[in-house]
């Protein structure tokens, strides 16, 4: 199974392929962790390539009848992953546990290093603690201690990751709701008086978890 082919970049697709082709292994079957195109957007040439089906949350990314749902188990050639339904980030984003390497492939809901966006409007920060709080279950109760993300190194402290992320989204909801009481009330003031340290490239980026966080406060009556 191949897991985000990643960009419509025909270089990077038939490398991508090559990788399994000299390993010896025919690729049976895409799956997609969620729409953004630096995931998904190659995914239609690559099963062009392949000649796989395209499995996916949302449907207008599949290719073929089946999709994905929470709970989910995907067997291929003795690989057998479990579909964890994480929607935060965007609202279809999933993550795929395999049990026998006691790991869980995250896309962009956990990230090698950093931290993620949570892209609203499609993403809520709602959604995205929850998720996490389910990924902190995997390493509890699964064994899970390998985070295999969608971007960056691999991280071998699944439960450490976890944690990192959750204590950094409730400082950053700290910092917020501070600012705000403060008088920031639009997202760029938002942004401009918690993000000062941060590369003002990333300011866009931090602008759309700004206004998930804004939405979340708002909904438990916090600002």
């Amino acid at each position: 199974m191949v897991i985000d082919p990643g960009p419509l970049d025909e270089g990077h697709l038939r490398t991508v392929l090559d990788v399994a082709e000299k390993a010896g292994k025919r690729v049976a079957l895409t799956l997609l962790t969620h729409g953004h195109p630096d995931h998904a957007e190659g995914a239609a040439r690559f099963a062009e390539l392949t000649g796989t089906k395209v499995r996916a949350l949302d449907p207008a990314l599949r290719l073929g009848d089946e999709g994905l749902g929470a709970g989910q188990v995907v067997r291929v050639g003795g690989l057998e992953l479990v579909v964890v339904s994480t929607p935060g980030h965007t609202g279809d984003s999933l993550c795929f546990h395999l049990p026998a390497d006691q790991a869980v492939l995250t896309g962009d809901t956990i990230l090698g290093r950093g931290t993620t966006v949570v892209a609203h409007p499609d993403g809520r920060l709602g959604d995205y603690l929850d998720s996490l709080r389910r990924l902190r279950s995997l390493t509890v109760d699964e064994g899970v201690h390998t985070v295999l993300p969608g971007h960056g190194p691999v991280l071998e402290d699944a439960q450490g990751a976890v944690e990192f992320y959750l204590a950094h989204r409730a400082h950053r909801l700290a910092q917020i709701e501070t600012a705000v009481e403060n008088g920031h009330r639009s997202p760029a003031e938002v942004v401009a008086h918690v993000y000062a340290d941060v590369d003002r490239t990333l300011w866009p980026a931090a602008e759309l978890s700004v206004r998930a966080q804004l939405d979340y406060l708002k909904e438990h009556g916090l600002i």
